[in-house]
């Protein structure tokens, strides 16, 4: 079993930066694949970014490509997602996703495990 616990969720300006960190439990994080998702109010929930055990894969939706950073530290067992350049349709809770095994990475069915999401809102 494997518990996910995000922070750095709130409120900024649009064009601002916000880093949201996902502290995983566990002695297995660093086998598993880890994602960020989002659901913004009255969208269905959409992938973000992802990346692979060892950090060296990454994939990212094209809405926020060149915006957002994802990067793991095994170390400390934690996955963290860089956001910058914010823009208001960034406003949405954001979840912490891990897949011991997964085929495609922006499809949320394949992961075992969530986070319950920080509220991230973007301001005018």
């Amino acid at each position: 079993q494997v518990q996910l616990v995000e922070s750095g969720g709130g409120l900024v300006q649009a064009g601002g930066s916000l880093r949201l960190s996902c502290a995983a439990s566990g002695r297995t994080f660093s086998s598993y694949v880890m994602g960020w998702f989002r659901r913004a109010p009255g969208k269905e929930r959409e992938f973000v970014a992802a990346i692979g055990w060892s950090g060296g894969r990454t994939d990212y939706a094209d809405s926020v490509k060149g915006r957002f950073t994802i990067t793991r530290d095994n170390a400390k067992n934690t996955v963290y997602l860089q956001m910058s350049n914010l823009k208001r349709e960034d406003t949405a809770v954001y979840y912490c996703a891990g897949a011991r095994y997964i085929g495609t990475t922006s499809r949320g069915s394949g992961y075992d495990y969530w986070g319950q999401g920080p509220q991230v809102t973007v301001s005018s």
